[in-house]
């Protein structure tokens, strides 16, 4: 299987002389869907953010398809396939849905006719809120919103940051779900998830992320029945809300 997305020894961080990730490593397959769980702290979150440009890597290195794109700009490396969809503050409040979707493509406006209709068809509760001003949906709509402006350039490769944050367990399944439909299209999902049982049940490979390193990696299935796993892991987790 073709690596879209290697992680090989990654030490980073925001400040100098103070290190978040510790030699992490990683990789997520063509048409992968992976996982990484881990308690608060553990840098989950900023590993997303290494790999797209978002942290000073000060040792080590990222890989797109073969290619080295360490310390690239997310901008680069939107153009190259990668999606991303932040936890927090991921949609333009004042902005309409469907303007929220249009600004997915702006590298490549020629696509928006094509995409906008991919991403109504994979959200169906979009297609009657086109005009609605996205600040006024809910957060589980906020967060479709988020997903399909990622999706709308057709990327390769999704980075999603805790999608089920701050919904409720039912809008949880249903993002899972989407998830799911997104990868069975095709694309590499790479999620940091809170709900960590959750996340392990739904992706095909799990890593478990503590102190900035690789603690446990293996299937979701073989890393929710790990003795070690469930003991130093699950059971936090199960009650943590972020990372």
């Amino acid at each position: 299987m073709t690596n879209v997305i290697e992680v090989s020894e990654v030490i980073a961080g925001y400040v100098p002389e103070v290190d978040i990730l510790n030699g992490c490593n990683l990789s997520v397959g063509s048409g992968e869907f992976v996982g990484i769980i881990g308690p608060n702290g553990a840098g989950k979150s900023t590993l997303l953010k290494a790999v797209l440009g978002l942290v000073n890597i000060r040792s080590g290195t990222v890989r797109l398809n073969g290619e080295e794109i360490t310390g690239k700009r997310p901008y680069e490396l939107v153009a190259r396939g990668v999606g991303y969809v932040p936890q927090t503050r991921n949609v333009f409040t004042t902005l309409s849905v469907k303007e929220n979707l249009e600004m997915g493509c702006f590298i490549k406006p020629s696509l928006i006719e094509e995409r906008l209709e991919y991403v109504v068809s994979l959200f169906s509760q979009l297609g009657g809120r086109l005009n609605q001003r996205a600040g006024s949906l809910s957060g589980g709509e906020r967060q479709m919103v988020a997903m399909g402006r990622a999706l709308m350039l057709n990327p390769t490769a999704l980075l999603l940051d805790e999608p089920s944050a701050g919904l409720s367990p039912a809008l949880q399944d249903e993002v899972f779900i989407q998830c799911r439909s997104i990868n069975e299209s095709g694309v590499a999902i790479l999620m940091v998830e809170q709900n960590a049982r959750r996340c392990l049940q739904v992706v095909g490979r799990g890593y478990v992320l503590d102190q900035g390193t690789n603690a446990y990696t293996g299937t979701g299935r073989e890393l929710l029945a790990d003795p070690k796993v469930i003991q130093l892991y699950l059971g936090t987790l199960s009650r943590s809300t972020g990372g």
